[in-house]
């Protein structure tokens, strides 16, 4: 089911409160996680340390399958903070959704396609800034008119398809978990149910797949911030490579 948002214009700009709550939500446990987890750093790591160094290996990786250390090793910081922004982002929404007069107030913020969207332009902006950085304004710009001059127009919309998919790609994933989810929860209330007794058929009926949806939503919430990482690493190694 889709819900309407709480919002509120402030200098002339609408902000949307849930949006607003929910990504600050998961910015917070991301904080916490990685405070709990690096505190007291040990030589040889055990217990709670070991949860950070596999994500900082995990990324490690992705960063030398898609470009050299010496070149990808900056980004290391970005890319354990989006796998693990995206990946709370979008576990927020599994145990339960919340609604207040037909309006979300707790959901996943990458259920939204203005957040999923903006992380997108972010990643999309960030590599051209990299790509000048680190290769010069003039090397930058031949990358737009190779192998063939005339190409240039379908690089142009090369990096706005790459922007929207990458956003996009997130956003339905998770929306689309998020709305099964929603539709499972409502067997067995009256929309379905005609009697007390059928309604608690219909609830233990709905509660197995519930489950099992939401095993598969934390296995695909899982996948797309993988996802989201690799291929951040993979427009930002395009942008700072001597070669395309």
């Amino acid at each position: 089911m889709e819900h309407g948002t709480f919002s509120r214009e402030i200098l002339g700009l609408n902000f949307t409160l849930t949006n607003v709550l929910m990504t600050t939500i998961a910015a917070v446990i991301v904080f916490i996680i990685a405070v709990t987890c690096a505190r007291s750093l040990q030589l040889r790591p055990s217990g709670k340390q070991n949860f950070i160094e596999w994500v900082v290996d995990f990324v490690k990786n992705i960063i030398n399958s898609t470009m050299d250390w010496e070149t990808g090793g900056r980004f290391l910081t970005l890319g354990v903070t989006l796998l693990m922004y995206i990946f709370v982002s979008n576990m927020l929404g599994l145990p339960f959704d919340i609604s207040v007069d037909g309006k979300s107030v707790w959901k996943s913020p990458t259920s939204d396609p203005v957040i999923t969207l903006s992380l997108a332009i972010f990643i999309v902006g960030l590599s051209h800034y990299y790509g000048i950085k680190m290769r010069g304004f003039k090397a930058y710009g031949k990358g737009f008119f190779q192998p063939m001059g005339f190409l240039f127009p379908l690089k142009i919309i090369e990096e706005l398809a790459n922007t929207l998919t990458l956003g996009l790609r997130l956003y339905g994933n998770i929306f689309a978990g998020e709305i099964l989810l929603g539709l499972l929860a409502t067997m067995g209330t009256h929309a379905y149910a005609t009697s007390a007794g059928e309604g608690i058929l219909w609830t233990i009926a709905a509660a197995v797949p519930m489950l099992v949806w939401q095993g598969f939503s934390v296995f695909v919430g899982s996948i797309q911030a993988f996802i989201f990482v690799m291929l951040t690493m993979v427009y930002l190694s395009h942008k700072v490579a001597d070669e395309h």
